[in-house]
């Protein structure tokens, strides 16, 4: 009798053993690549990237190169103007093969998970400007990096107003 339930508890144990490693193979993939490490602001991961891309924090990125456009509360619609900024950007994209990397901001009013995506559709916004006006699809990145990253750490629609952008950068 002992030795039926010991090969029972073995048996058992080597049902679970196989469960474990079945249920493994469904966990997901990794979701996100690293800026350095990873792409982790505030605890919030970024969007994966393209297997070319690049991340907007790198070394190798210029950020300083082109000015940021700003947006209107809760809009994705660049502000007027801003519209000239746009134009000198899209004219080096036109005539350059350089990568772009546009980032995507919001003021800190709303949830992570909104401007996150305000963020984006901002980025986007912008990309699709540049690509109307000549543009290499390929050579356009976007990300969003929603509220982290404020230009201005105010708390009033002064400040409010700066951190409502987009950002440019230009891999070397």
């Amino acid at each position: 009798m002992k030795k039926f339930q010991l090969i029972t508890r073995l048996a058992l144990c080597g049902v679970l053993v196989c469960t474990l490693d079945a249920c493994s193979l469904f966990k997901k993939k990794k979701q996100y690549t690293g800026v350095s490490d990873s792409d982790m602001i505030s605890g919030s991961p970024l969007p994966d990237r393209p297997e070319n891309g690049v991340s907007f924090m790198s070394a190798n990125v210029d950020r300083s190169k082109f000015s940021p456009v700003h947006f209107g509360f809760d809009s994705s619609e660049v502000e007027p103007s801003d519209l000239g900024k746009l134009k000198e950007v899209a004219s080096f994209a036109k005539h350059s093969s350089k990568q772009i990397i546009i980032a995507g901001f919001t003021d800190e009013r709303g949830t992570a998970e909104y401007n996150r995506g305000l963020g984006e559709r901002r980025a986007q916004a912008v990309r699709s400007y540049l690509l109307q006006h000549g543009a290499s699809d390929g050579n356009i990145q976007t990300t969003s990096f929603g509220a982290e990253m404020p230009a201005s750490e105010g708390h009033d629609e002064s400040a409010w107003a700066k951190n409502r952008r987009a950002e440019f950068g230009v891999v070397k």
